[in-house]
C-alpha cells in the first residue's frame, strides 16, 4: 500500500439532508436543491459534501486517468495486472472500481476483497476508502486482520492481511464469497501473497466468473507478466527527485545520518525526514543519538520530533500532521526511523528528504540445520526505487544514499528476494496439507521454495540448457551429476577473479548461483561439525569406483524407502512401498541419455498429470538387500519386485548377509578405521 492519505476516515454518520458541498470554498455551489441530490448507489443515501471534496483529490491521482482502461480490461479478462509506482493511488482506487464492477452485475458472484502485507495498511486503507465512498466503516467497507473482524455479511469491499485470506481458504477453498480478489503490493514477496498467487491460478480455472487483480511495482512486471500471462495497466508517473550518493561505511553511518539531519534542519528547508536503517536495533541506537543532539539545538530552528516506526510492533502509520500540530507556533520537523519493512507504512505527503543506508538485516532460515540467522546484505534495486518514490508528492524531494552509485549497480540485486526462499516453511507445509494439496510441487509458485542448482529454463531455451547440462552428466545417475555440478562450481569460484565472473558462469550454464552458494555453506558447516566432534575425516576421491560405491551406500542407508523398479522395460517405475507408477523426469540424466536403469533410488516423487520421480540414481538389488533394515523388507507387501529382491539375497555372500549383525556389535580394536567423507 502506498497512497498519500491526507484525510483519515472518521466513520462519520451519513447525513439524510442536503448540505453545502464545501462551505469553506468560495467557488463551490451553495446548497443543492433536493430534487438534484445524487444518491450513493452503495447505500442509497445522498452524497455528503465531503464526498465531492475527496473526489477532486482522487481525480488528481496518477491512476485516475487509467480508470476507463482498467474497467474495460476487467470486463474482458479474468486477470488484470496494475503496474504503478508508490503513491500513484492503485491501493485505494482499484478496489473501489472493482466494487463498482460488482455492483453493476448485482453482486451475483460476490463482493471484493483486497489483501495487504501489513495489518496497519489494511485498517487505514479501509478507513480511507470508506471515507471516499461516503459509506460507514464496518458496513459497506470493512477490514479483517488477526483477532479483529470489522465486517458484516453485507460488506461489499473488505481489506485484509494476506495471511487472513490464506486462512479463509482452509474452510472455503474456492473463495465463493468474492467476485473480485485483489492482491496488493505483490512486489513485497511475502509468503502468504506468493502462496495465494499460486493457488488462485487453480481457483480461476474452477471459477471462470472470478476476477483477479494484481497490483505491483513496475520493476516486477517482467517476471509477473510472464507468470500470469495477463493484460497490464501501466500507471506512468514522473517524480522530481534529486538523488545524492555519499560514500561511507556501515560503521560511520550513524554519524553520517546525524550530520545530514542537522544540516537539513539548519538549512531552513521545510519537510519531514525518513531514515531507512538496517534493523530495529539500529533504530533504537539512532533514536538515542538524534534525541540527544536535537535537545541541544537552538529553539528558533524548530523542534526535531523523532518517530521510530517498527512494523512488527503495534505502531501506527506515519501520516500527515493533524490540525493541532499545524496550528503549533513552533515549527516541528519529524524524523522517521524505520527499516525495509516500513516502506509501505509511510503515508505522509510532507516527506521531503529520505536518507537510505542501502543495507538491511534479513532473517534467513536454513532448513538443513534448522536454524535462523540474521544476515546483513544490500537492499535490492527495487527497494531503493520504492524509497525514492516516497518523495513523489514533493515538489523538490531529495534522496541521500549512503552508498556509491557503483554499489547500487553492482552489489544490489534487481528484485527483493522472495520470503518463501528464506523463511521457515513449516506452517506453509501444514497449510498446503490442510487445503489438500499433495506437496509443494503442485502449486504454481512464482518462485519455488526449495533451491535447485538448475535454473528455470525460459521457453524456447530448453535445448540449449540440455546441451550445457550434458557436460555435467554422470553415468551413475542424478546424484552424481549434482556432485559434478558442485565440483565445477567450486573450480570456477576458485579460478575467478570476482564474484561477477562466477555468476556469469552460472548464467551461461543455466545454473542457480544462489543455490550453489547455499550448498557451499552447508558443506562447510558439515565439515565444521565433523571436526568439532573429532570424527575421522578423509577427502573424497572423485571419480573412483570406491567413492561411487560409498555414495550409493550412503544414499541407500538414508533413503531405502524411496526405491522404484522399471516393471516393463519402458520407463514405468513402480514404487516399492505402494502401487504408484511414475516416470523419470525429462531432465533426469537417464532421460537425456535415453538409458533407463531397472532399479532407482529417488529423492522426490510428485503426483500430477504426469507422475515424475526426480533426482534418481541406479542401484542394484544386491546392494539394496545388503543395507536395507530387515524389519522394513519383511513388511513390504507381496509383489514381483519383492520376489526379485528375495532372490538377490540368496546371491549375497555369507559375509554380506551377516553384515547387519556385525554393524550392531562393538567394533574390534584391530579393525580398519572408517572415516567420514563429505562430497
Amino acid at each position: 500500500m502506498e497512497e498519500d492519505l491526507e484525510h483519515p476516515n472518521s466513520s462519520s454518520e451519513k447525513r439524510y439532508f442536503p448540505e453545502s458541498l464545501d462551505s469553506s470554498d468560495g467557488d463551490e455551489e451553495g446548497v443543492l436543491a433536493c430534487e438534484d441530490l445524487e444518491l450513493n448507489p452503495f447505500d442509497g443515501l445522498p452524497y455528503s459534501s465531503r464526498y465531492y471534496k475527496l473526489l477532486k483529490e482522487r481525480e488528481e491521482l496518477p491512476i485516475w486517468k487509467e480508470k476507463y482502461s482498467f474497467m474495460e480490461k476487467l470486463l474482458q479478462s479474468q486477470i488484470v495486472i496494475v503496474s504503478g509506482d508508490a503513491k500513484c493511488g492503485k491501493s485505494s482506487q482499484v478496489p473501489q472500481w472493482c466494487a463498482e464492477y460488482c455492483l453493476s452485475i448485482h453482486y451475483q458472484h460476490g463482493g471484493v476483497i483486497c489483501t495487504q502485507v501489513h495489518k496497519q495498511t489494511a485498517v487505514q486503507l479501509a478507513l480511507r476508502v470508506a471515507d471516499e465512498m461516503d459509506v460507514n466503516i464496518g458496513h459497506e467497507v470493512g477490514y479483517v486482520i488477526p483477532f479483529e473482524n470489522c465486517c458484516t455479511s453485507e460488506t461489499i469491499l473488505r481489506y485484509c492481511t494476506d495471511d487472513m485470506l490464506q486462512r479463509e481458504m482452509m474452510s472455503n477453498p474456492f473463495l465463493g464469497s468474492y467476485g473480485v480478489i485483489i492482491l496488493d503490493d505483490i512486489h513485497e514477496r511475502s509468503i502468504a501473497t506468493d502462496v495465494l498467487l499460486g493457488l488462485l491460478k487453480d481457483v480461476l480455472l474452477a471459477r471462470p466468473e472470478l476476477k483477479l487483480v494484481i497490483n505491483s511495482s513496475p520493476l516486477l512486471m517482467g517476471k509477473l507478466s510472464a507468470y500470469a500471462n495477463a493484460p497490464v495497466i501501466e500507471v506512468k508517473t514522473k517524480w522530481p527527485v534529486e538523488v545524492v550518493y555519499l560514500s561511507g561505511t556501515q560503521q560511520d553511518s550513524f554519524q553520517s545520518i546525524l550530520r545530514l539531519i542537522l544540516e537539513i534542519h539548519r538549512s531552513g528547508e521545510k519537510g519531514d525526514i525518513v531514515v531507512f536503517l538496517a534493523c530495529e536495533q539500529d533504530i533504537e541506537k539512532a533514536y538515542e543519538i538524534i534525541c540527544q543532539e536535537g535537545s541541544s539545538l537552538h529553539p528558533d530552528l524548530g523542534e526535531l520530533v523523532v518517530v521510530p516506526l517498527c512494523p512488527k510492533e503495534k505502531c501506527t502509520l506515519f501520516r500527515p500532521a493533524d490540525d493541532t500540530e499545524r496550528r503549533c507556533h513552533v515549527y516541528q520537523r519529524r524524523v522517521v526511523l524505520t527499516t525495509s519493512s516500513g516502506e509501505s507504512l509511510i503515508w505522509s505527503s510532507t516527506v521531503r528528504f529520505v536518507i537510505d543506508v542501502g543495507v538491511e538485516r534479513r532473517t534467513v532460515y536454513n532448513p538443513r540445520i534448522r536454524a535462523t540467522s540474521l544476515i546483513l546484505q544490500p537492499i535490492s534495486q527495487s527497494q531503493a526505487e520504492i524509497r525514492k518514490q516516497l518523495l513523489g508528492s514533493s515538489s523538490s524531494g531529495k534522496l541521500f544514499c549512503l552508498y556509491t552509485e557503483e554499489f547500487a549497480s553492482k552489489d544490489m540485486k534487481p528484485l527483493k528476494p522472495p520470503e518463501m526462499q528464506e523463511a521457515n516453511l513449516t506452517s506453509l507445509v501444514l497449510f498446503m496439507k490442510r487445503v489438500d494439496i499433495a506437496g509443494l510441487g503442485r502449486c504454481d509458485f512464482m518462485n519455488r521454495p526449495a533451491p535447485n542448482c538448475f535454473s528455470h529454463v525460459p521457453h524456447g531455451a530448453e535445448e540449449a540448457a540440455v546441451m550445457c547440462w550434458r557436460t555435467f552428466l554422470h553415468p551413475e545417475g542424478d546424484h552424481f551429476t549434482l556432485i559434478n555440478v558442485y565440483k565445477a562450481y567450486q573450480d570456477t569460484a576458485l579460478n575467478s577473479a570476482t564474484e561477477h565472473c562466477v555468476e556469469k558462469w552460472c548464467h551461461d550454464y543455466f545454473l542457480n548461483c544462489s543455490a550453489l552458494r547455499m550448498a557451499d555453506v552447508i558443506r562447510a558447516e558439515l565439515l565444521e561439525i565433523i571436526k568439532r566432534i573429532e570424527l575421522p575425516y578423509a577427502e573424497p576421491a572423485f571419480g573412483s569406483k570406491e567413492n561411487n560405491l560409498n555414495i550409493k551406500k550412503s544414499l541407500l542407508s538414508g533413503y531405502f524407502m524411496q526405491i522404484a523398479r522399471d516393471v516393463d522395460g519402458s520407463g514405468n517405475y513402480l514404487m516399492l512401498t505402494h502401487k504408484q507408477v511414475a516416470q523419470l523426469h525429462p531432465l533426469s540424466s537417464y532421460s537425456i541419455i535415453k538409458k533407463m536403469p531397472e532399479w532407482v533410488l529417488f529423492h522426490q516423487f510428485s503426483i500430477s498429470e504426469n507422475n515424475y520421480v526426480r533426482i534418481a540414481s541406479a542401484v542394484s538389488p544386491e546392494l539394496f538387500m545388503e543395507l536395507v533394515p530387515q524389519y522394513y523388507f519383511s513388511n513390504l507387501p507381496p509383489s514381483e519386485s519383492k520376489d526379485i529382491l528375495q532372490q538377490a539375497m540368496g546371491h549375497l555372500s555369507p559375509i554380506s548377509t551377516m553384515k547387519k549383525e556385525q554393524d550392531v556389535c562393538e567394533k574390534c580394536p584391530d579393525a580398519t578405521e572408517q572415516r567420514c567423507t563429505v562430497q
